[in-house]
């Protein structure tokens, strides 16, 4: 607004409207002082006068309208920094349930597994040109995170602690070749080995390996961890979706759906110490198909 009153375009219309004000008044004593000839004036006088009254009135409600376009600019103002305040308190009411959420699961978790050492942690970043859904947390080495830890949910078993920095490491899903454990049938207690696929990484899926011919693995089943290396037994890996014959030996391999969705899990759990952790039992990293 302060702009406008230095504009060239306001000194134009100041000078109107003074050149006009000063012929108003000047025909206006005029006509007072010659009252023979005062309807004569008034005649003479009257279409300047109605000129002026009108340009009063342009100007006027020029003014109100300048007047009203600034209460609207500082009310939209107004409204732009509720809305604002808004969407943070939404974004924050959804980060705290998320977080409650991730807890809940950690609190539950602990009273399952008494002999977990568990460090809650959040996505920080996913890696967009990783098949395998591999991400980055926020949380490291001053956490007490160790390479190879397992990472979990309430859902189930995510993978594992592949890069470990200070402050964030990077997590290896199930979905990755690169991760290899030992499984078994909830059901049937039939054992496997589950590892990730390239083809069936795309579908997010992995599968269980080397099952004997003789099993009674069916589709439906529930797959969980049998506890050999850097992973503890009893946590849930997902269910079979399809059973089939691998062509270079006499075994069958299941199609696993893992429970936990990986693409969407923003919270997770890293077990850093459990009863009877043993050694390693994943693939040489970076043979990625």
């Amino acid at each position: 607004m302060r702009f406008f009153f230095r504009s060239r375009q306001f000194k134009i219309i100041l000078s109107v409207v003074s050149g006009v004000l000063i012929l108003s008044i000047i025909l206006g004593i005029m006509g007072s002082g010659m009252a023979p000839g005062a309807s004569l004036i008034s005649a003479v006088t009257a279409p300047v006068r109605r000129a002026a009254s009108e340009i009063f009135g342009s100007v006027g409600d020029f003014f109100d309208s300048m007047k009203e376009n600034n209460k609207l600019v500082s009310k939209n103002a107004e409204l732009e920094a509720e809305i604002e305040a808004l969407r943070k308190e939404v974004a924050d009411t959804q980060s705290l349930k998320e977080e409650n959420e991730l807890y809940k699961s950690f609190l539950g978790l602990k009273e399952d597994h008494t002999d977990f050492t568990m460090v809650d942690a959040f996505l920080v970043s996913r890696d967009s040109d990783d098949i395998f859904g591999s991400f980055v947390i926020n949380k490291g080495s001053l956490s007490g995170i160790k390479k190879h830890d397992p990472v979990i949910t309430g859902a189930g078993l995510i993978g594992y602690v592949s890069e470990v920095g200070i402050t964030t490491s990077k997590v290896t899903t199930i979905l990755s070749p690169d991760i290899t454990l030992g499984a078994l049938d909830v059901r049937t207690s039939d054992s496997g080995i589950v590892n990730g696929d390239y083809e069936l990484a795309k579908r997010e899926l992995c599968k269980i390996t080397n099952l004997s011919r003789n099993c009674s693995v069916s589709v439906g089943d529930y797959i969980k961890t049998s506890g050999e290396g850097i992973f503890p037994e009893g946590i849930l890996i997902g269910s079979v979706e399809k059973i089939g014959s691998d062509k270079y030996n006499s075994s069958i391999f299941a199609e696993v759906k893992p429970f936990v969705d990986i693409d969407s899990v923003k919270g997770v759990m890293v077990i850093t110490d459990f009863a009877g952790k043993g050694g390693i039992t994943v693939k040489s990293e970076g043979n990625k198909k």
